[in-house]
């Protein structure tokens, strides 16, 4: 490692020590199990929000096998105000695979963990690393932010967009090998602080997107939809929503496995 990048690594460490999350509850309990839930509600989704969430979600569903014994009702109920319900579909299909594909132990190679249902590549890069303190290289966006700040700083407006897989060899040179857990919370919190004190480094992304309004969305639609029938079964007129989407909208939640219909009553599956 080049003084370049040592001065870097000690930047991120001694923000970290003085000023890194170490209270959150994912990182008190380190359980594989523990690190799934976390990094899949942290999937687009802010720590602020994922915190009550987490604590209530691990309450409920304590391991892999509650979590299999839980009905769609169940997660949905639990997961309402995170928004994007299908993760935790998602994440309730991934239990089941761990508990009867790998004997109720989650893997801790990534090329495994991308098997399971809602799980990307850099998903299961995080997953290692935190559960199993593996010194694999991912990305994700606060980590992007860091190293498009630090290293791509005099890239001009005009330039041509980084891509992911030009950051990929400083991530590999600065990775703290020894204790990667602790280097890519590091990381984390230091992006999250970034991003507070600096314009958006991830402008300067190929993969920066605006997210797409909520308010009046398909999205917003679809979570009222599981809202209310977390509460009982309804038939189409029975919604208390007027929108020339909601027909639609049900026949993509039973598609995806949300609801089932019988006799034109829609309701939440098992």
């Amino acid at each position: 490692m080049n003084a370049s990048d040592s001065s870097f690594r000690a930047l991120i460490l001694d923000f970290y020590h003085g000023f890194g999350r170490h209270e959150l509850a994912w990182r008190q309990d380190l359980s594989p199990y523990s690190v799934l839930v976390s990094e899949v509600m942290l999937q687009q989704t802010q720590v602020s929000r994922v915190q009550a969430k987490y604590t209530e979600w691990m309450c409920e569903f304590t391991d892999f096998e509650e979590l299999v014994a839980s009905s769609v009702a169940d997660v949905i109920g639990v997961w309402q105000g995170l928004g994007y319900n299908r993760r935790a579909l998602r994440l309730r299909e991934a239990a089941q695979m761990v508990v009867g594909e790998f004997g109720g132990e989650l893997p801790r190679d990534p090329a495994l963990l991308v098997k399971l249902p809602g799980i990307g590549p850099n998903t299961a890069g995080s997953i290692a690393a935190f559960a199993y303190d593996e010194p694999v290289v991912f990305i994700e966006t606060n980590i992007r932010r860091v190293f498009l700040h630090h290293f791509f700083s005099d890239l001009q407006p005009t330039s041509e967009a980084v891509s992911d897989l030009q950051l990929i060899p400083f991530i590999q040179r600065t990775l703290d090998r020894e204790h990667p857990r602790e280097w890519y919370w590091a990381l984390m919190d230091y992006g999250s602080d970034l991003a507070k004190r600096v314009p958006n480094p991830n402008r300067r992304s190929r993969h920066y997107a605006v997210q797409s309004k909520y308010e009046g969305s398909a999205r917003q639609l679809r979570g009222e939809v599981l809202r209310q029938l977390l509460v009982s079964a309804k038939a189409l007129s029975d919604f208390e929503v007027v929108d020339e989407r909601l027909p639609k909208i049900l026949i993509d939640l039973v598609k995806e496995g949300f609801v089932v219909e019988s006799g034109g009553t829609f309701s939440l599956a098992k």
